[in-house]
């Protein structure tokens, strides 16, 4: 596939990486010099100097032939404005960041895509969607919603006082016949497993489930997690991503927020209705336990400050505050968040690249996503067509080792799918899939 990527940034530079490494035809273009020669020295990718909204530069980088155009520059304009030239020179599908929410909404999406921009995302938005959902889910480490909720993705961790630590998976389905969630992934020292029925549940590993609506509470139950309930929030940082996520969760929690700013906590009280709003600094620990810290339920730290976030979340962790959420610039930190003691660590670019990486994705993808720290994806298929896939059960389908299918969503209907499933067209299938098959399941699915 010939992609187009424009802008160098964070998201930019990591998309170009992650892309690279698949093997896909690359060109990044930017107008900085340095971050370019940057990306032509560590990234197997074509590199392209100039405006990514000129026809100059364009003409150069071969957009009339790109099946992917995506434009990640920090200039909402200009990714608009690319998107547009590029689609009128012949770009199959482009793609734009904004920063503003109304582009979003589903009547200015339409206007968009008349002009030639056929998909806009906000990693702010995003990034604030995806906090407020581990916010409802308090005891897990990561949830992704497929089909409106139809299945959650939940990750957590297995402590000393698991009632299943120790025990295979065959065995907890003995014990607890009819469980309506399955396991897809462990994260172990580091490496992935799939998890298969010899499989045992260990201190310190990383779980993630698979959930059908409403079935949340029987993986609850099995684990024996702490019924949480989320009422205090405390938030500190005050731009960007800060503002969204406590426009989405003010009326639902006690919120109180700080920032060391002024005229952005004048701002902030202007536009919250039902928030606290504190002016003072937010790394300043003793100012914190002033304000309450130890009663809250939950700590999100939202700063520009990777260091300041996870240090006030780890002194949040150590003096009783049950979940905290932490935003860091490397992804790198992620693998780190249980080990330094804070339950969830959010990166803007790892969600970004979640969001575009099901438009490079070969056959029909819904979603995908990426898990905290593990080598692998969980993309949702959508089965167009008569195949193997709907002629036979699973158990008869060539299916690698080294990928699992997780559910089925038929209709409006969710399935933990058994050896003896017979797939339908329509179907949408959640695979979870290690880098080594992900071709193989994509011609299967093709």
């Amino acid at each position: 596939m010939r992609i187009i990527i424009v802008g160098a940034g964070d998201i930019g530079f990591h998309l170009a990486h992650l892309l690279s490494n698949e093997q896909q035809d690359i060109t990044l273009i930017d107008n900085k010099k340095e971050v370019l020669d940057l990306a032509g020295q560590k990234l197997d990718v074509l590199t392209v100097y100039g405006d990514g909204s000129s026809f100059q530069t364009l003409e150069e980088a071969s957009v009339r032939n790109v099946d992917l155009f995506i434009c990640v520059t920090t200039s909402e304009k200009t990714n608009l404005v690319s998107c547009i030239l590029a689609k009128k020179y012949g770009a199959k599908q482009t793609i734009a960041r904004v920063n503003q929410a109304e582009y979003l909404e589903e009547k200015s999406q339409k206007t968009f895509i008349e002009l030639g921009v056929d998909v806009l995302f906000s990693p702010r938005v995003l990034a604030a969607q995806e906090i407020e959902r581990l916010i409802e889910h308090p005891y897990f480490t990561d949830v992704f919603d497929f089909e409106d909720g139809l299945f959650s993705l939940c990750g957590m961790y297995i402590e000393k006082d698991c009632p299943v630590r120790d025990k295979t998976i065959a065995e907890i389905a003995m014990e607890h016949e009819g469980l309506a969630f399955r396991p897809i992934a462990i994260l172990r020292n580091n490496g992935t497993l799939i998890p298969r029925g010899p499989t045992q549940i260990q201190v310190g590993d990383q779980v993630f489930f698979l959930n059908p609506k409403g079935k949340v509470q029987d993986l609850i139950e099995v684990f024996g997690l702490s019924k949480r309930k989320i009422q205090n929030v405390m938030m500190i940082g005050g731009q960007d991503i800060a503002r969204l996520t406590a426009d989405r969760l003010e009326d639902k929690y006690r919120l109180k927020l700080i920032d060391d700013d002024k005229f952005v906590c004048k701002e902030l009280a202007e536009e919250l209705s039902h928030t606290l709003v504190l002016q003072g600094d937010p790394t300043n620990f003793e100012l914190l336990r002033e304000e309450s810290l130890s009663t809250m339920d939950c700590f999100i730290a939202l700063t520009d400050s990777t260091e300041a976030n996870i240090l006030s979340s780890m002194m949040a962790r150590n003096i009783g505050v049950a979940k905290t959420i932490s935003l860091v610039e490397n992804a790198a930190y992620i693998r780190l968040s249980h080990n330094i003691g804070i339950d969830t660590l959010i990166n803007k670019k790892l969600i970004a690249a979640n969001h575009i990486f099901r438009f490079v994705r070969k056959g029909k993808v819904a979603a995908i996503t990426t898990l905290s720290g593990v080598n692998a994806e969980v993309i949702e298929f959508i089965i167009e067509h008569e195949s193997k896939l709907t002629e036979h059960a699973i158990h008869e389908l060539d299916f690698p080792d080294a990928a699992l299918i997780g559910g089925v969503i038929r209709g409006n209907q969710a399935f933990i799918p058994g050896g003896n499933f017979k797939m339908a067209v329509g179907d949408k299938v959640i695979i979870f899939a290690l880098p080594k098959a992900i071709r193989r399941i994509e011609k299967m699915f093709k």
